[in-house]
């Protein structure tokens, strides 16, 4: 990968410059001054950001920081309130993704912008090409695309419809997309979340393949193996300001962090204990769709007090379906699902939060919360009969308790009658974590628990939960981070196309091992 030997201002912890060798002449970017408001919250406050041929820049910080609103203002989303963006010497026409592809920029978004109907090919030329364009040059795009997929290793079979596609391959689209629009600028925001880790290193590949032709990548990642591995600079946003820019060689994961959120972190040490009482027995367990296609085939998994079972998988292959299962919004075909002894579906959410489920969902506003509602309602919606005195709430006593939680579990909110829908991501998942776990759970389901977290978040996710564990809970575990498997769990269990390909105990787990089994791999061959 190309080392940039541009003029970069590099900011230490205080605020002073120093620079390093260069003339600053060969930038392929400059955004110089970026401020943006959103009503009073300021997003970005005079920020520089440079970018130089064949360079992969890691953009890192928390939930907030500022990092996708200084990049949806490259790519033309937003307009700044102030400052300039100039790419490959010319002045950036601001507040137009038109102008921005036209200049060379291209982004791929964490969320894919796919019409799942339509065909890869399809996908790529709408919004590219004229509808005469579409009948006319239909063969020469294909040509071009397959030429692109052959030089920089994406392959994506142009003719399958996107809903057939792997998580891999639609990434891989997504990419094509950007360089069929001539993209030499690419930013990749969070590309590695969904992915396994033999993706991840396909992925990764490319990136420095495609930075070593002269091209130049903004790569945003809370992953700071992945950001160590693929970065020439770091640069690190807090509160919407650059806080500092690092050679990656020169800096270290622990400093990273320390400069994203603040201060060190540290995180509880997971101490095994002797597992108890089952609290969630599974057995044979088969569900089907409406068509009659198998979603999980045989599926026998059990959760004992004092242990963590981590269930890994690339998404698709089971694992929301098994959540969906225990939480009891989903009826399966045969087998048998106990809940602290209880048979699953023999009682209502009410009963089963009663005697001790706590349940973190994957969608934290669609099923966790209600986004619409103030944070007390969210708080105390198991208990509020608890709250009312002859119909009326008694609302000394609510705001004293919601005080209390947000306080304890860290929430940061503009106050006790906030709307839910205005927290961030971060502090969404602990208000959840705060009104399962206060109830001293004896099981608890968490699913994705951290995605889409900033690296102090998720510390503090992964110490609650640890905790509770500690304390007695047993606990079920759904991600596709296999570190957060591998960190949270005492046994791991791998799901593929709807079956337990392999169980494995967390200590011989490794991210390349549990990757094997995840795409389908047995144990002959298994990775060392």
């Amino acid at each position: 990968m190309a080392t940039p030997d541009s003029t970069l201002a590099v900011l230490d912890d205080g605020g002073a410059r120093s620079t390093q060798a260069g003339s600053g002449e060969r930038d392929v970017l400059r955004m110089e001054g970026i401020t943006k408001r959103f009503g009073g919250v300021l997003a970005n406050d005079a920020i520089d950001l440079r970018l130089a041929p064949g360079e992969v820049l890691a953009l890192l910080g928390e939930n907030g920081a500022g990092k996708t609103t200084l990049m949806s203002i490259l790519f033309g989303h937003y307009r700044p309130d102030a400052g300039r963006v100039s790419v490959f010497g010319d002045e950036l026409e601001l507040g137009s993704p038109r102008a921005a592809v036209k200049a060379g920029v291209g982004m791929v978004h964490q969320h894919f912008t796919l019409v799942e109907a339509h065909t890869a090919l399809e996908n790529v030329l709408v919004g590219t090409e004229s509808l005469r364009s579409l009948r006319r040059d239909r063969r020469d795009a294909a040509a071009r695309l397959e030429e692109l997929s052959a030089r920089f290793g994406l392959p994506v079979d142009l003719q399958r419809r996107v809903c057939d596609l792997s998580v891999g391959e639609k990434q891989r689209l997504e990419i094509l997309k950007a360089l069929y629009g001539d993209a030499r600028i690419l930013i990749m925001d969070e590309p590695t979340a969904v992915l396994a880790p033999s993706e991840v290193d396909g992925l990764l590949e490319f990136l420095k393949g495609f930075a070593e032709q002269g091209n130049s990548v903004v790569f945003i990642s809370h992953k700071l193996q992945e950001t160590m591995s693929v970065s020439a600079r770091v640069q690190v946003l807090r509160q919407g300001k650059t806080v500092a820019v690092r050679s990656t060689a020169e800096t270290s994961p622990a400093e990273l962090t320390e400069l994203m959120v603040g201060r060190p972190i540290e995180r509880l040490v997971r101490r095994p204990k002797p597992p108890l009482a089952p609290v969630l027995q599974i057995g044979g367990l088969t569900v089907h769709r409406d068509d009659g296609r198998p979603l999980l085939r045989d599926v026998s998994l059990t959760v004992h007090e004092h242990e963590t079972v981590g269930v890994a998988g690339v998404a698709g292959n089971g694992q929301a379906v098994l959540a969906d299962v225990i939480a009891g919004v989903r009826s399966w075909t045969s087998g048998s699902v106990e809940i602290l002894g209880v048979e699953a579906g023999s009682s209502g959410p009410r009963d089963l939060v009663e005697r001790g489920v706590a349940r973190v969902p994957e969608d934290r506003l669609g099923a966790g919360l209600k986004p619409d509602r103030p944070l007390w309602e969210n708080l105390i919606v198991y208990d509020y009969r608890d709250y009312q005195r002859l119909g009326l709430f008694d609302f000394r006593k609510v705001r004293r308790e919601t005080a209390r939680l947000i306080e304890e579990f860290g929430v940061k909110a503009p106050g006790w009658k906030a709307e839910t829908r205005l927290l961030s991501g971060g502090n969404l998942q602990k208000l959840v974590l705060a009104r399962e776990l206060s109830r001293d759970p004896r099981f608890i389901v968490a699913s994705q628990p951290t995605r889409g977290l900033d690296v102090g978040a998720i510390s503090e996710v992964y110490d609650r939960l640890i905790a509770a564990c500690d304390a007695g809970a047993g606990m079920l575990v759904i991600s596709e981070d296999l570190d957060e498997v591998i960190t949270l769990s005492d046994r791991i269990v791998v799901m593929y196309e709807g079956q337990v390909a392999a169980t494995l105990a967390a200590r011989d787990a490794t991210p390349r091992l549990l990757g094997h089994y995840m795409l389908g791999g047995t144990d002959d061959g298994a990775p060392r």
